[in-house]
């Protein structure tokens, strides 16, 4: 049996689905890497509410969805860009869904770590006061029992006049939080409102504030997260860490070879993409943590092409293409995200998005992604 997809060019184009399924089975958390999924939220398509209202979480399922995540032994990074933090879920959404998720993790005995930003703040805001919402978020964190990543803030980046304003603010939160963080930096393709980060549009420059927040208190920082989509990048600033201090890949174009390293280092992960890799990504690592570099890059290098679809530009919209593939695995029942944000991609582009995710085998019934491929292509008046 074929479908029928939108090509991008007016045409249809017949697609014959895969009939079975990549085989993953759970297991244990791994012993070469330490690996975050940047997890969804799945929204509640019954609540009436605007984009311009608070968030309506579906909790049973996103809380399932992190249980799925955890199953496989991936940590959740939770309450990240994923999640909409600044698209659709607000501080409020944030903060119950940091509570849910971290007493669930303990439940489970899963891995979590949990986003700190300053997303409650509304307009203009002194360097004070963003150093005083950050203090909010991350005690919540640091009470909820979850570890705590310091997440790039909007507030900060309109707010501060230089580097030493980023060291400032930094360097407070460092030396309050009770246990060492993850310091994400998130680039203006995820953002816009984040150009300019750490006091300069010279990446040259903004690394070097970067790197002098760390090495002024490196027993206060776990690891970093860069999220810059350059590989060269990463593996420049991993480098330059000091002893300890790891780094996480949020490189969605990149990830095999960060991962798998050179003979300087590697980079460990936490990432939008193994939302909807999930089961591929722990296999992958799973035989990495073997010393089989060659076997790992052969079952990951083939995602590289349906992250690079769904993280296409402009880049902040990747979330709907995530949703879409949970959709399609049935770990929901709908496609609706917060804010309206199923809206935000081209019906052609959720084409490719299915077939590349098919092909790779992600869907656990090809069958049931298959009919809600054509029940989605029929609401745009694709007949089979």
């Amino acid at each position: 049996m074929t479908i029928r997809l939108p090509a991008g060019d007016g045409e249809l184009r017949a697609y014959e689905p895969r009939e079975e399924p990549f085989a993953a089975t759970p297991g244990t958390p791994f012993t070469s890497r330490t690996v975050f999924s940047a997890a969804h939220v799945v929204a509640d398509p019954f609540a009436d509410s605007t984009p311009d209202s608070p968030a309506a979480v579906d909790w049973d399922a996103t809380l399932a969805f992190r249980r799925h995540l955890w199953s496989h032994g991936l940590g959740v990074a939770e309450a990240m860009d994923t999640a909409q933090r600044g698209m659709g879920l607000d501080w409020a959404g944030a903060a119950e869904l940091i509570r849910r998720s971290a007493a669930e993790a303990r439940s489970v005995g899963g891995l979590i770590a949990c986003g700190v930003g300053t997303d409650q703040l509304a307009g203009s805001a002194t360097l004070d006061e963003v150093r005083a919402a950050y203090e909010e978020q991350l005690a919540l964190v640091e009470e909820s029992g979850a570890q705590a990543i310091l997440m790039a803030s909007r507030a900060l980046a309109a707010t501060a006049k230089s580097p030493e304003d980023y060291l400032e603010v930094y360097g407070h939160l460092l030396r309050q939080s009770a246990e060492p963080v993850v310091l994400h930096w998130l680039g203006p393709m995820f953002d816009p409102a984040l150009e300019g980060y750490w006091g300069s549009s010279d990446l040259d420059a903004a690394t070097d504030t970067f790197l002098e927040v760390i090495a002024a208190h490196p027993d206060k920082v776990d690891g970093i997260k860069v999220s810059l989509l350059e590989a060269r990048r990463e593996i420049d600033i991993r480098r330059r860490l000091p002893q300890g201090v790891r780094c996480y890949t949020g490189d969605d174009f990149n990830y095999p070879e960060l991962i798998a390293g050179d003979e300087q280092g590697f980079s460990h992960a936490l990432l939008g993409i193994f939302d909807p890799l999930g089961p591929l990504a722990a296999e992958a690592v799973r035989v990495l943590d073997t010393g089989d570099a060659k076997g790992f890059r052969e079952l990951l290098d083939p995602t590289v092409e349906l992250s690079r679809h769904l993280f296409q530009a402009p880049t902040r919209f990747y979330k709907t293409g995530v949703v879409f593939l949970a959709w399609l695995a049935g770990h929901q029942s709908h496609f609706t995200m917060v804010g309206g944000l199923q809206s935000a991609r081209s019906l052609p582009h959720f084409a490719r998005a299915y077939e590349l995710a098919d092909g790779l085998g992600l869907f656990p019934d090809p069958k049931l992604a298959e009919e809600r491929m054509k029940n989605l292509l029929s609401l745009y008046g694709v007949n089979q």
